[in-house]
């Protein structure tokens, strides 16, 4: 029996449930966390707060330092996934970009933007 070259059809449009799923929860998080960044959610005190306590803002800035790189993590695996979708509209998705041979789906279920089977990733081709 011939090896499996690419994902059927039906097996990409799994796929790309996944993914939109995923991208959808993605987004969503994103936002929360551009507004947390932007400080739109208006619940802070910084401006009723008489007094400005320097370890505060140092809280505060780390804080917000960290919600930035978080929503840059975030903005890539946005990015990730929407590269994903764009692979199964080519139907291309699911294939290692080092060995060229099918991702097993189970990976591609847990991690629906791969682009390396593990033993790739691994740097066992």
């Amino acid at each position: 029996m011939a090896e499996k070259t690419r994902y059927s059809d039906a097996e990409l449009e799994e796929f790309r449930a996944i993914s939109m799923e995923k991208l959808q929860l993605a987004e969503r998080d994103y936002e929360k966390l551009k507004s947390s960044i932007m400080n739109t959610d208006g619940n802070d005190t910084d401006d009723t707060s008489p007094t400005h306590k320097v370890f505060e803002e140092g809280a505060n800035t780390m804080s917000k330092e960290e919600t930035t790189r978080l929503a840059a993590r975030q903005l890539k695996f946005i990015q990730n996934l929407q590269a994903a979708l764009v692979r199964i509209e080519n139907k291309t998705y699911g294939i290692c970009r080092e060995t060229g041979k099918l991702i097993p789906a189970e990976r591609l279920r847990a991690v629906p933007h791969a682009t390396l089977s593990i033993e790739a990733k691994q740097g066992k081709k």
